[in-house]
């Protein structure tokens, strides 16, 4: 059975950077039959599942048939299982669509590459650093990223570059070409932290009970992470949205607190969307009557998605909204609400125009060793109001407003100042910086 509809950019799903199947080492060794054997049942599922479910029966003009039979040949020429993960990815990426990808079995590791990295306006900037990391002791926040193994990064390619080294591909080491804050130029060699586990996960009822709990050990660290933070000061609440993943009672609740203020800043930045239902109810949430938001685009045809208003229950006062180039699907989706129903304003940088409806579709193959994979598949795509879809566009907001290198470095942060001042809050880069300190996932 396909997981519920997400409107969700796949940079969330590689947030971790963990999965289940092979050792760094092994990965790159060369493939057995038994592995190639499995990689093409991959290939198979994924191509079953998209020509049932993706939401253009006429796949943008694309002979999915013909290409299924080009990538299933390719596979025969794979030479490491990490190539033939890339090569089922490849299958896929014909689409050029932000939501339909694969999502390869979990590896057996953990790797982390100490720091975070982000588009702000054209360029790409460190953005945060893990604590005793090989990064930490090499980069600087604020360091442009020139180049990465060899590629320019620009916001086109950034997320093919980030998907490839957390899912198909992790590095052992990084190779960047840096610029820092006073315009210096510098190559550095960033080695990647590998915790190893074991080879297979046995998720079995039988023997899985050690790697179940474990796994559900690692979601409630991803869960903390990326738990909803706020601050309510004077006629002010702030709230630090990392994820549109709550349920009604959730966003009813924080709403609500949100009413005991005369005005609401809702951060968005860094945030790549998830559930319908969570969007809806924010939305719903908002305004204080019915809202067209747009139409579905389905295989079957058109749907108008119309959001019920809460009516009385909802919040009236002022409302700025962040965005940034990591804002995407869902969050992008509320942003441009904001805007063409003229509710409030939004600030930062153009969001990352990656809006489509995707169901996640899980398989799995083996008996004795059970290998688990999926693949996100676009269900929809969504026009707004204006006639206008977000795909590839994004949300430019109304006032844009970029940190600078020297504002990164510092710890600043310009953004949430403004929309605190816009507020009548008195806060000025330095503070604002430090009330919701990034957190990395505990390795």
């Amino acid at each position: 059975m396909p997981r519920p509809s997400v409107i969700l950019l796949f940079g969330f799903i590689s947030f971790l950077g963990m999965a289940t199947g092979r050792s760094v080492q092994a990965q790159e060794q060369k493939i057995g039959d038994r592995d190639r054997e499995r990689a093409e049942i991959m290939l198979g599922d994924i191509h079953d599942a998209l020509r049932k479910n993706y939401y253009d029966p006429k796949f943008h003009g694309l002979d999915i048939d013909e290409r299924y039979k080009a990538y299933k040949e390719k596979l025969k020429k794979s030479e490491s299982l990490g190539d033939a993960f890339r090569t089922v990815a490849a299958y896929l990426a014909g689409l050029n669509d932000s939501h339909t990808f694969f999502l390869p079995p979990r590896r057996s590791y953990r790797f982390d590459y100490g720091y975070e990295m982000r588009m702000i306006g054209d360029a790409c900037y460190i953005t945060e650093l893990r604590p005793g990391s090989d990064s930490a002791s090499k980069l600087h926040v604020g360091d442009q990223v020139v180049s990465l193994n060899g590629y320019t990064v620009n916001r086109k390619d950034l997320w093919q570059l980030q998907y490839f080294l957390n899912q198909l591909a992790p590095a052992p080491v990084t190779q960047m070409a840096l610029r820092s804050p006073s315009g210096e130029v510098r190559k550095e060699q960033i080695n990647t932290k590998y915790d190893q586990g074991k080879r297979l996960k046995d998720l079995t009822a039988d023997g899985g009970f050690n790697d179940n709990y474990n796994l559900m050990f690692e979601e409630e660290k991803l869960r903390h992470v990326l738990r909803q933070r706020y601050l309510e000061q004077g006629d002010v609440m702030i709230w630090k949205m990392p994820i549109f993943d709550i349920d009604s009672d959730g966003v009813d609740h924080l709403m609500g607190l949100a009413r005991k203020h005369k005005s609401l800043i809702l951060d968005l930045r860094g945030n790549p969307g998830g559930y319908i239902v969570t969007l809806e109810r924010m939305i719903g949430n908002l305004f204080d009557h019915d809202i067209n938001l747009g139409v579905q685009i389905t295989r079957k045809g058109e749907k108008p998605m119309v959001v019920k208003s809460r009516k009385k229950d909802i919040f009236t006062g002022n409302l700025t909204v962040l965005v940034d180039s990591a804002s995407a699907s869902a969050a992008e989706l509320l942003a441009r609400v904001i805007q063409l129903e003229h509710r409030g304003t939004v600030l930062g940088d153009r969001s990352s125009g990656s809006v489509m409806e995707a169901r996640e579709y899980p398989f799995k193959t083996g008996v004795d060793v059970v290998v688990v994979y999926s693949a996100s598949i676009t269900s929809a795509d969504l026009i707004m109001s204006d006639g206008k879809s977000l795909e590839k566009l994004g949300v430019t907001p109304d006032r844009i407003m970029l940190p600078t290198a020297q504002e990164l470095a510092a710890g600043y942060d310009p953004v949430l100042a403004h929309a605190a001042e816009l507020a009548g809050l008195k806060m000025d880069a330095a503070a604002a910086g430090k009330l919701f300190p990034f957190e990395f996932a505990p390795m």
